[in-house]
């Protein structure tokens, strides 16, 4: 059957068009998720609003708590960065403000940015194999085997700069008085440290999980989708964007490239030559 002609189309078929369960507007009032926006600014924190408009009801303290300190534990790494430099560099090409956090965002893909969103993922997979009988050691060892073999690097373990990430530890903290508590599974926590130590084995030097891995466990734990991790993240890191592209935009420097002015990028093609008569 064909779509309706705008013409003949009642009040209720145009509004249907994006019919949603996140908001309700009407002149005047404006409803979240249910609750009236006025009965919410000042009631609730941010980080409880971002829980309700995802999940559509508020979450326990417990909850909420691990989520804002996933949130902030991610705000930055500084300039080196690619997103960060890419926000700075576009603010010294004259963008306004909000171009250059969208030229910082839009450079958190499959590799920077994607590792939360991928080993989330991960440890969907771990628990259905371990639903299926295994256990946590043996299955992450299979895991690691099988991403060896590949070739490939496991989402969220290891850092370029960090021998041990400083956010690691405070996170997965939080999660094991979460799960002693009750608030949480195991489950996610378990399979992220086992791991870590297959991953470890027969390595003179570690591989912690990074700060992908940690908030992976703290997303898996509190039942978000795979995709949503990196949504998150994109989140909590359009802050630190945000910061950087507003200080840059401050200093008055004009068309920053990646290199200062008296550093050449290296050359690696063919010497100066000469073009010929033949041209």
């Amino acid at each position: 059957m064909s779509d309706p002609d705008a013409a003949t189309m009642t009040h209720e078929e145009i509004g249907a068009w994006w019919a949603t369960s996140v908001t309700r507007v009407a002149p005047g009032e404006i409803d979240l998720r249910g609750y009236a926006v006025q009965d919410v600014i000042g009631r609730l924190g941010f980080v409880e609003v971002v829980w309700l408009l995802l999940r559509g009801e508020r979450p326990d303290p417990a909850r909420a708590r691990m989520l804002e300190a996933a949130l902030v534990a991610s705000v930055d790494h500084g300039p080196q960065a690619p997103s960060i430099a890419a926000a700075r560099m576009a603010a010294t090409c004259g963008l306004g403000l909000n171009s250059a956090v969208a030229t910082g965002v839009n450079l958190l893909g499959d590799v920077h940015g994607g590792a939360g969103q991928q080993c989330v993922a991960l440890l969907h997979r771990m628990a259905d194999l371990r639903a299926a009988g295994g256990g946590a050691e043996a299955v992450a060892e299979a895991v690691v085997a099988e991403y060896r073999e590949r070739g490939a690097y496991v989402p969220g373990f290891g850092h370029r700069f960090h021998p041990r990430d400083p956010r690691r530890d405070p996170l997965l903290a939080m999660v094991r008085e979460a799960v002693e508590d009750g608030v949480v599974d195991p489950g996610p926590l378990e399979s992220a440290l086992a791991l870590e130590k297959a991953l470890a084995a027969r390595r003179t030097r570690p591989v912690p999980m990074n700060i992908d891995g940690a908030t992976a466990v703290v997303y898996a734990c509190l039942g978000f989708d795979a995709e949503l991790a990196r949504g998150l993240f994109v989140l909590s890191r359009s802050v630190g964007i945000l910061a950087h592209a507003w200080e840059e935009s401050r200093g008055g420097a004009r068309i920053k490239g990646p290199l200062p002015r008296q550093v050449l990028a290296a050359y690696t093609g063919p010497p100066t030559r000469a073009l010929g008569p033949d041209a």
